[in-house]
């Protein structure tokens, strides 16, 4: 089972909308296909039409106190799955920090599903704690989306020095360009100093799109709804980087 993780320090910039597409694009595909949403406030549980309860909340399933199993629903799409959120995942990290191996813990929860999915995709919550650290442990990929602006590059240096200096088996680090505004000059002066494969930026670059805001009208992937869109061509062609790299 490959593991993917959608991250970023800072929030807005796109992490959900990678998140649910790349898994949608997996699952169609043909891959068995789960995301697992990891912020309380459960967009992605949102978009999937899933109802945002996790009988037990955080506790009991990083406890143990239950399998992952029962918690997992099936979406409108063929082999996608989704683990919904729901606002008990606020006290994920302090819950994290009551276990004997916290860092090692999320990837230990994970071993009994590996032979049940292909591909496992965390959406998860901006920040820097005990359940960042969890993911990057569980992580085979992280997947960082860069608004191309200063303080954003800024914020992904930060995550790129943590990794290296706190982080003792990294996941390979694939950061790209999300919310691309072609009518400003700084977005196309960063995207152009990094299209020759700087500090690992991949190739496709995510425009900030109308189409991109509808997700949340249609509570769907957007490739399900609209698949000529420009939006949706940079998610298929992220996918395909992203494939290419596992």
């Amino acid at each position: 089972m490959n593991t993917i993780a959608v991250y970023n320090l800072k929030g807005g910039v796109g992490k959900t909308s990678a998140a649910i597409n790349l898994a949608y694009l997996s699952a169609r595909d043909g891959h068995r296909t789960l995301l697992w949403d990891l912020d309380p406030q459960g967009a992605a549980t949102f978009y999937c039409r899933i109802k945002p309860k996790v009988k037990g909340g955080a506790q009991k399933i990083v406890q143990h106190k239950r399998n992952l199993d029962p918690a997992i629903r099936g979406t409108d799409f063929d082999n996608l799955d989704l683990l919904p959120a729901d606002f008990s995942y606020r006290t994920f990290d302090s819950t994290l920090d009551a276990t004997k191996k916290p860092v090692r813990h999320l990837a230990s929860l994970l071993k009994p599903l590996k032979k049940e999915y292909d591909h496992l995709i965390f959406d998860c919550p901006d920040g820097l704690a005990t359940l960042s650290e969890s993911v990057f442990f569980a992580a085979d990929l992280l997947l960082i989306p860069v608004i191309p602006t200063t303080l954003s590059l800024l914020t992904f240096d930060q995550v790129k020095k943590h990794l290296k200096k706190k982080t003792k088996r990294p996941p390979l680090t694939l950061p790209f360009f999300s919310m691309v505004d072609r009518r400003k000059r700084l977005h196309k002066e960063i995207c152009a100093e990094y299209a020759n494969g700087k500090d690992g930026f991949l190739k496709t670059t995510v425009p900030f799109a109308s189409a991109v805001e509808r997700m949340g009208v249609e509570r769907a992937p957007l490739p399900s709804y609209d698949r000529r869109s420009t939006a949706t061509r940079a998610y298929q062609a992220l996918w395909e980087e992203v494939k290419e790299k596992m």
